[in-house]
């Protein structure tokens, strides 16, 4: 019995000393200071969960342990290797994440602070929005009724000028038969996409970043590529018209919905460009993917 009272005093001891103390001793700012510290974690861990940033990491950590080890046990030729790589740590940390952290500095500088910017002003009334969000929706259903590849950037917050600047300028107003004539597949922009800004075809035949991701389906091809990896650095809606299935497919945040019609990507446009409706919802739930090959 008396062994078991120590234990417990101990351990009363250990609690007090290290937990109940130190518990006392938190204060507003050492709250708010862990609170951004698992923000800043999270949002770490999310940027790296999908990619291959992930793999880089364990290999770093597993070095780090065994520098540990090398450290602990006296190994002199591991340590001196590990002391002198930790001069260019940094520096080789920096080439090795130089994607991820471009990706997450376009995140960070792209995100709307007072809302979402629409396909049109907010001032502009709700039927002239609708008006060329329907203009948008008749060319999609056009082209994928005659198996035509397309590929329409619905530019938001985040600018898009170094993809217009990679296109033609064309400065038009929002119209199905422009949009089909440019698709069509004797024209010479037609393999390019088409970058809507501020209500009006702003330029067309521009390239966009393919995504990098390891897990997109293998029969999407390249404008489905080029669309999720858009979405990946912006907040910009992409249409997709597949030329071989006439799928129509909307990328967004890095993600990719199939199966659109004219009604449900009217819906989704509309939940996603209204001023009132700012936010993510109304999404369309995908349907089972077509099994042909998609470009």
């Amino acid at each position: 019995m008396d062994g078991l009272k120590n234990v417990m005093t101990v351990v009363g001891v250990f609690l007090k000393e290290f937990f109940v103390d130190t518990v006392k001793q938190i204060g507003v700012k050492d709250v708010i200071d862990i609170l951004l510290l698992s923000l800043v974690m999270f949002f770490i861990y999310k940027l790296i969960r999908d990619s291959r940033a992930w793999k880089l990491l364990i290999g770093i950590l597993v070095l780090f342990f065994i520098a540990i080890l090398a450290n602990s046990f006296g190994m002199r030729a591991l340590s001196m290797i590990f002391d002198n790589f930790q001069q260019i740590g940094l520096i080789a940390i920096l080439v090795l994440f130089q994607p991820e952290l471009r990706t997450a500095l376009e995140k960070v500088g792209g995100t709307p602070i007072t809302g979402i910017k629409s396909i049109a002003p907010e001032s502009k009334d709700l039927a002239t929005m609708n008006a060329e969000i329907d203009a948008v929706c008749t060319a999609v259903s056009d082209l994928s009724r005659d198996k035509v590849g397309a590929l329409i950037v619905i530019e938001r917050s985040t600018k898009l000028g170094e993809f217009v600047k990679s296109g033609v300028y064309v400065d038009a107003a929002i119209s199905p038969y422009i949009l089909r004539n440019i698709f069509f597949n004797k024209a010479p922009l037609h393999d390019g996409a088409v970058i809507i800004r501020n209500s009006r075809i702003c330029a067309a035949g521009c390239f966009l970043p393919l995504s990098t991701k390891e897990d997109i389906d293998k029969d999407l091809g390249t404008r489905h590529r080029a669309a999720i990896g858009l979405t990946e650095i912006s907040d910009a809606l992409v249409i997709v018209v597949s030329e071989e299935t006439g799928t129509v497919s909307l990328s967004k945040d890095g993600n990719l919905e199939r199966n659109f019609n004219y009604n449900s990507l009217k819906q989704a446009l509309n939940n996603y460009l209204s001023p009132e409706k700012a936010g993510d919802g109304g999404k369309h739930k995908s349907t089972k993917s077509h099994k042909k090959k998609a470009e």
